[in-house]
């Protein structure tokens, strides 16, 4: 049924429909995290709607609680790797338009050798968020915290808790299959 709730609200819900749905659903275990997952967003009218996607964001991967990728991108080639959240520009963030992201992403492939790390840059934790206690990625460099809650055995809804930004960001993480999660991001 949450399933089900969830397509209702997608592509676009308002961010307080958001916050209900997410409200309503059971908190997500960091063992039940593990995997890579594939992202896509819950636009709310936030500030980073679209650019997220517009930039090639692929998603995330949990090898462990402390061993998280936060950010997977897909370069033009099809390649999925891990992004250090340091090096996005986060402070361009409403100074810059989709339009102009989305036309940047053909140069991932030139900028992958900066972008790209090879470390995990993220742990998972149990918090408290909303009054419920659920697993939370951690950045390690970032004052965000993205938490997450489980739609079902495979997808989760995440909201990201930054710092900077007065409103939740959402968005929705689906669990790939074994055999692709399987391989590593370069």
């Amino acid at each position: 049924m949450t399933i089900d709730q969830l397509s209702a609200l997608e592509p676009a819900c308002s961010r307080e429909a958001a916050l209900a749905l997410f409200d309503s659903l059971a908190p997500v275990s960091a063992s039940e995290l593990t995997g890579r997952w594939h992202g896509r967003e819950l636009a709310t009218g936030h500030q980073l709607d679209g650019l997220l996607v517009a930039s090639g964001w692929y998603g995330k991967q949990f090898d462990g609680v402390d061993s998280v990728h936060p950010l997977l991108f897909r370069d033009p080639a099809g390649d999925i790797f891990a992004v250090d959240p340091k090096r996005v520009p986060l402070g361009m963030v409403g100074k810059v338009p989709g339009t102009v992201v989305e036309r940047g992403r053909g140069l991932l492939g030139v900028l992958k050798p900066a972008l790209r790390t090879r470390r995990y840059r993220a742990r998972l934790r149990a918090v408290e968020h909303r009054g419920v206690v659920t697993t939370a990625m951690v950045y390690d460099h970032l004052p965000i915290i993205d938490v997450f809650r489980r739609v079902d055995d495979d997808t989760v809804l995440g909201l990201m808790d930054y710092r900077n930004f007065p409103d939740p960001y959402f968005f929705v993480l689906v669990r790939e299959n074994e055999q692709d999660a399987a391989r590593l991001p370069d």
